[in-house]
């Protein structure tokens, strides 16, 4: 009986105004989901479609194909992911950022978990200044043109070193693993320095594990930005069109069909061999920019948990 009456005391009667407000609420995340989602199922949907009816603009809601009278039927095909094997420097540009997003995001974390650590240790010789001389790169940019000029100085044109050296050291994330070690307990460091274990020790089997969380988390923050990076490629390898990424060359698909589209819109005449690439190239655009974003859509739902848990404990920067 005196479970029956806490049971009817905890529950809350709810007003109608409680009903709208929920109701609201429901309707306005529905909303703002589909706006999120959209553009990639928009896209999708877009490179399982017959060309013909994408580049006359026929597909908006659901993937179509022509029946036998050419009229735009329910339907999926996925040949022009099969097609992308014959686009030129296609191959070399996903090699490219593979090999950039794999070298470059782990050797930013080795070196942001390695530089977070010994900041965090007192006896560091000058650590005050190391740290604060880190800091201060975070609000001071010396522009384009000195950037552009010190990656000429140092070689790093037409390099693939360009992609991985200037990215290695990254003060965000290493402060964001500064605070993070901070909140491990000094006590479990010192059980193993007294047992005689050396600094490189400690990190390797102590901090390192433990760090996992935020470890991860800048492992998101890194492999989306060697993913997605475009400007380095487009200013530096002017002259090696092998070492293009992923979104330079789709930017080079895009500028193609625009100049194309805009000869046209012009007046100008065009060969229907030029015409079709321009069809074509607006299909590829669509297909390439939905292969640049799968494997971000596909890494980040495992990675999730980990970058939670790690951003909200690494969220307070000393």
């Amino acid at each position: 009986m005196a479970k029956k009456e806490k049971a009817a005391n905890l529950h809350i009667k709810r007003s109608a105004g409680d009903w709208v407000f929920d109701i609201a609420v429901i309707i306005f995340f529905f909303l703002f989901t589909f706006v999120c989602i959209f553009p990639f199922y928009y896209l999708l949907i877009n490179t399982i479609s017959d060309n013909d009816l994408v580049t006359s603009g026929r597909v908006n809601f659901y993937p179509m194909l022509k029946d036998a009278a050419g009229k735009g039927v329910l339907g999926a095909q996925f040949n022009n992911y099969l097609a992308l094997q014959n686009v030129q420097d296609l191959g070399s540009s996903v090699l490219v950022t593979v090999a950039r997003s794999v070298l470059g995001t782990a050797l930013m974390v080795i070196t942001s978990a390695w530089a977070g650590y010994l900041v965090t240790k007192q006896k560091m010789w000058k650590r005050s200044l190391w740290y604060r001389f880190l800091v201060v790169t975070m609000y001071f940019n010396a522009g384009l043109v000195p950037w552009y000029m010190n990656m000429l100085m140092m070689g790093l044109t037409d390099n693939f070193l360009a992609y991985i050296i200037p990215g290695m050291v990254a003060p965000y994330n290493i402060i964001l693993v500064k605070t993070y070690i901070e909140s491990i307990p000094s006590s479990l460091e010192e059980s193993a320095v007294i047992d005689g274990a050396s600094t490189l020790k400690v990190w390797l089997k102590i901090i390192l594990p433990l760090s996992i969380p935020i470890l991860a988390t800048i492992t998101i923050f890194g492999a989306v930005g060697n993913w997605n990076s475009f400007q380095d490629s487009l200013l530096l390898m002017n002259n090696r069109p092998d070492l293009y990424t992923l979104q330079h060359r789709l930017y080079v698909y895009l500028n193609s069909s625009s100049n194309l589209g805009a000869m046209m819109s012009q007046g100008g005449t065009i060969s229907e061999q030029a015409a079709q690439s321009m069809l074509n190239q607006r299909v590829i655009q669509y297909t390439v920019s939905m292969v640049s974003i799968i494997p971000i859509l596909l890494v980040y739902p495992f990675m999730q948990r980990y970058f939670v848990k790690g951003i909200m404990l690494g969220a307070v920067k000393g």
